[in-house]
Parts: structure tokens; sequence; C-alpha cells
């Protein structure tokens, strides 16, 4: 289990980090409701040669969770932007998934952020976006953060397991699911959802042709959640962008198909 013991104090958040490995700088950015977790499978190969940052974005994993906290996509390429300047790292090669791939689009498109080359893995970063759940979930925040917590553990599970196309067991759910409980953490997993707003993709959503890096695109043709013609269509949208569907493989693409994500990496990083 990667677990990433490094802090960094940011607008009134503890941001948890943490690196592995030697090399050039590789920054991974997760997406919701996840952790730099989900790299546990893809992190150990690709610090054989690059050096590995990664990060819980505020408000998720083991960065700071509190009430009334902005952990709106409205923020997080603020985070990314000071976590590069952090870590003083000037065009990193750079991995982002779901939510991380609207993060990194973001910093890129608004804060100035420049990456040596990027890959994007299920990103959320066209219109529409946001599944019933979420839709419903934004209404009526209040009453979910207040279900009891054996209710809540099925919500998790159910949630979480939509997003792979095998079966995940219980020991290897209960690293995405731990953060979302107990008096801290349900209330988070409800905040970060009633915060979803797609207005932060409609501001980058038509610049994407401004791209001023090499990307290639990965998605899951078994993606329940960003169906595969979404990803057909951003693809014509980012410059350049060499685009792979991924058989056998749902959204959370580290789970179900992580060596064609390490494979994909070294293919892009070392040309």
């Amino acid at each position: 289990m990667m677990i990433p013991t490094e802090r960094f104090d940011w607008n009134g958040t503890s941001i948890a980090w943490g690196s592995i490995g030697s090399g050039p700088p590789l920054v991974l950015v997760h997406g919701t409701p996840f952790s730099s977790h989900v790299w546990h499978r893809v992190a150990p190969e690709l610090s054989r040669s690059h050096t590995v940052y990664f990060y819980d974005l505020p408000g998720y994993g083991s960065s700071g969770k509190f009430e009334g906290q902005d952990v709106s996509l409205g923020i997080q390429n603020d985070t990314l932007a000071a976590m590069l300047d952090f870590w003083q790292l000037d065009r990193p090669d750079v991995i982002a998934h779901d939510f991380g791939g609207a993060t990194v689009l973001r910093a890129h498109l608004l804060n100035g952020c420049d990456y040596r080359r990027l890959l994007l893995i299920d990103p959320v970063a066209i219109r529409p976006w946001g599944s019933p759940f979420v839709q419903h979930v934004r209404l009526n925040e209040a009453a979910f953060a207040g279900v009891p917590d054996y209710i809540q553990l099925a919500i998790l599970k159910a949630y979480i397991s939509g997003a792979v196309s095998r079966t995940l067991s219980d020991a290897e759910l209960e690293p995405y699911v731990a953060p979302w409980t107990g008096e801290t953490g349900k209330p988070a997993f409800y905040r970060q959802i009633a915060q979803m707003d797609q207005r932060f993709t409609d501001a980058v959503q038509d610049r994407y042709g401004e791209i001023r890096c090499k990307v290639a695109l990965l998605w899951g043709e078994e993606d329940q959640w960003i169906p595969l013609e979404c990803g057909r269509e951003l693809a014509t949208m980012l410059p350049n962008c060499a685009f792979t569907p991924v058989p056998r493989s749902g959204h959370l693409m580290q789970e179900d198909a992580p060596e064609v994500i390490v494979a994909a990496a070294l293919r892009l990083f070392t040309n």
C-alpha cells in the first residue's frame, strides 16, 4: 500500500504527499472518489526510471478534511500549481486520472503550469458529466452525510466497485473506502460530490487546442462512469493526441489494466 507520509501546508489544508524512485520527475494526480492509493500498482514500476511524486488532493485521502472546506475543481488546479512550486519541478511528466485530468488541464491553461509530456486516463474533461448518483447527492448532501455507518459502507463499496470491470475483494476495496468513513470522512465524501460543478471544465473545454505539450489518452472500453464516446470526442480536441481504447478496463484502469498504463507511460515519456 502506497502511503503519502510527507506534509505540505497550503491554504489552510495539510496536503499529504510522497515520492519514490530516482530519475526525471513524474507527477501522478488522482481523481474522485480516490486518493494517491490508486497508483499503488503503477508507481513502483515507474519509479525504476523516474522520481515519482504523488499527493492526495485537498479533502481526499490523508489530506485535510474539514467542514466548509472548498474541495472543488475550482481550487484543485491552484493546489497542483502550489505543489509543483513546492517540489521545484519545471516541466515534469504528468499522469492524471478522472478529476485529476481536469485538474492538470486547468493548471496548464489557467495557471501556466508546463509539462513535458501528459498522459490522461479517463479524465473528466468535457460536458456533460456527473452520474445520476452525483446529481442526487448534490441536491441532498446533508441527508446523505448523516446516514448510518453501515449504509455508508455499502454505498461506498457499490459506488467504487462500479468503476472497475473486474470484482475487487474486500481487502482491495478497503484502502479506497477507509478515507470516506467515520466522523471526518463521511461528510467529506458528500462534500466533494456536492461541489462537483461542470462550470470548472466549461472554463477550459474550448481551449484544449492551446495545450503546449504532447498528450496521450487512455480510455477503458468498459468505463461505466464516462463512456468511451467521450474519450473519442476529447481526443479530437487535444492537439496531436494519441488515443488508445483499453479492452476489459472500466473507469479505474489502475486496477483493471495497470500494465497498460505503465507501458503507455514508458512509451510516451522515453521518446
